[in-house]
C-alpha cells in the first residue's frame, strides 16, 4: 500500500502540468454541445454509416443525426469510428536505466514517468479503454487518469495476478480467499496463471479443482476472470466458467467449439507481443523469464499464434476479442496487433475492427458504456486518415482522438474546429 500511495503521489505530481495545460479546453468541451461531422463512421458493431453527424453533451453521445448543427468537428474524408478496446496490455510495464526489461513500473520519479507515458502513447494511438491484467502498480494509474489528473486510457486491472504454482497456490479455500483479498483491493477483475508462459512449454500450473475455485469466487465477488491459458489449461479453464482465456496457443478445435458453446471469451495475440520480444531481444534476454533457449522457440510460437487464429475464426459462436500482451516496447504501437490478424491470419477487416469495439466492451461487461457510436454511451471517438477496410495499415494513422467528449488529439487538416470558441 505504501509503494502505490508513492506511485500516486508522483503521478499527481506529474500530471500537474498536463492538467494545467488542459483544464480549460476541457472544462468547455464537457460543459457543452459537440457536433462531429463525418462522411464514413464505422458504428463498432459491423455497420457502416454515411454523411453522418455525431451529437455529444458533456461526456456522452446523445444522438446521431445527418440534420443537427452546426458542427464543431468537420472529420470529413477521414474513417470515424469508436475508440478501440485493447482487452490484454501491460500498461506499466517498462525498460528500466539500464535499458533493460524491468517488468512492472518501481516506485521512482522517472518510473512513474514511463508509466504516464505509457498512458498517454496508448490514448494517442486510439486506445482509449485497455484491461491491464495485472499489478498493484495499475492502480494509482487508474485513479489518476480517472481523476482527470494524467491523460490516458479508462484502466480495468487486476491487481495482483493468481499465480499458477500447483499446490503452493493454496487449497481450494486459500485460493477464494486470495480472490477476496484482491476484490479489497480494488480489483475490476482476476487474472489468473493457469499455465507456465509458452515459452516453457506451456503447461497446467493450477489443478482443475483450483481453477474451477478461483473462478466460482470470482463470480460470486461479481469480478471477471481472465486466465493465461495455453494447451490443456484452456478446456480446464472453459470447463471451470472462466470469463477469457488469454492466448489459448495449441488448444485443440474441441476446446475452441466448447468455448464457443459456453460463450467463454478467447484473446489470441497475432503477432505483437512476439514480434515486439524479437525487436527488443537485447532489452529482455536475460531478465527473468527470458533465456535465449525461450526467444529461439519465439518464431516457432509466432506461426502456432497465426494458426489458433486462423482456426478460432472457423469456429462458429466463438467471441474472439482483441487484446495485444502489450508490454515494455510495444505501447502506442497496440494497432500492429490488427495489421497482424488481418495480414498474417486472413481476418476480416470489420471483424477485426468489431473484436476491438462492441465485442471488446461486451467481454469487459461495459457493452451499455462504451465500444459503439450509439446514444448514451460514452463519447469515445477516433477518426483514422484512411479506410481501414481497404488497407488495413491505416490503424497506423490514427489522426483524432475523443475520449468521454474531451478531444485529446486533432491532427487532420479536415478535423479543424469550424465553430468558433472550440479549441483543438
Amino acid at each position: 500500500m505504501r509503494s502505490s500511495k508513492i506511485v500516486l503521489c508522483m503521478l499527481s505530481i506529474l500530471g500537474v502540468c498536463v492538467l494545467a495545460q488542459r483544464v480549460t479546453s476541457q472544462t468547455a468541451a464537457q460543459d457543452k454541445r459537440i457536433v462531429i461531422a463525418a462522411s464514413t463512421v464505422l458504428d463498432g458493431k459491423g455497420r457502416v454509416l454515411h454523411d453522418t453527424h455525431i451529437v455529444i453533451e458533456r461526456s456522452k453521445i446523445v444522438r446521431i443525426d445527418a440534420k443537427a448543427g452546426p458542427v464543431d468537428y468537420d472529420l470529413g474524408g477521414l474513417t470515424v469510428l469508436p475508440g478501440w478496446i485493447d482487452a490484454h496490455a501491460h500498461i506499466t510495464w517498462i525498460f528500466g536505466k539500464d535499458g533493460k526489461n524491468a517488468g512492472m513500473v518501481g516506485t521512482s520519479q522517472e518510473d512513474t514517468y514511463k508509466a504516464a507515458s505509457n498512458a498517454w502513447l496508448t490514448l494517442m494511438a486510439g486506445f482509449t479503454t485497455i484491461q491491464s491484467p495485472g499489478s498493484p502498480n495499475d492502480i494509482p494509474l487508474r485513479e489518476a487518469i480517472a481523476k482527470g489528473i494524467l491523460p490516458g486510457p479508462r484502466i480495468l486491472t487486476a491487481a495482483e495476478p493468481l499465480i499458477g504454482r500447483g499446490e503452493q497456490s493454496g487449497t481450494p479455500d486459500e485460493i477464494r480467499a486470495y480472490v477476496r483479498k484482491q476484490k479489497e483491493a480494488g480489483a475490476d477483475l482476476i487474472k489468473i496463471f493457469a499455465s507456465q508462459s509458452i515459452r516453457q512449454g506451456g503447461g497446467m500450473t493450477l489443478s482443475q479443482e483450483q481453477l474451477s475455485a478461483a473462478c466460482d469466487e470470482a463470480r460470486k465477488q461479481g469480478l471477471r476472470t481472465l486466465v493465461h491459458a495455453y494447451k490443456d489449461a484452456v478446456r480446464a479453464a472453459t470447463l471451470a466458467g472462466c470469463t477469457e482465456i488469454e492466448h489459448g496457443t495449441l488448444a485443440k478445435d474441441d476446446d475452441l467449439k466448447l468455448m464457443a458453446e459456453k460463450g467463454t471469451y478467447l484473446d489470441p495475440q497475432a503477432g505483437l507481443v512476439i514480434e515486439n520480444y524479437l525487436l527488443n531481444k537485447e532489452k529482455y534476454i536475460g531478465t527473468p523469464g527470458y533465456t535465449a533457449e525461450g526467444f529461439a522457440a519465439m518464431e516457432k510460437i509466432l506461426s502456432m499464434n497465426h494458426e489458433l487464429v486462423q482456426h478460432a475464426m472457423k469456429i462458429s459462436g466463438l467471441k474472439v476479442v482483441f487484446g495485444t500482451d502489450a508490454v515494455a516496447g510495444a505501447h502506442g504501437r497496440n494497432a500492429e496487433e490488427f495489421i497482424d490478424r488481418v495480414r498474417d491470419c486472413g481476418v476480416d477487416p470489420m471483424v477485426a475492427m468489431v473484436s476491438a469495439n462492441s465485442l471488446g466492451a461486451e467481454a469487459l461487461g461495459m457493452a451499455d458504456q462504451i465500444g459503439s457510436i450509439a446514444p448514451g454511451l460514452q463519447a469515445d471517438i477516433i477518426a483514422l486518415d484512411g479506410d481501414p477496410l481497404k488497407d488495413i495499415a491505416t490503424v497506423r494513422r490514427v489522426v483524432f482522438v475523443m475520449k468521454g467528449g474531451t478531444v485529446f488529439k486533432n491532427a487532420a487538416r479536415s478535423a479543424i474546429p469550424v465553430r468558433a470558441g472550440v479549441q483543438p
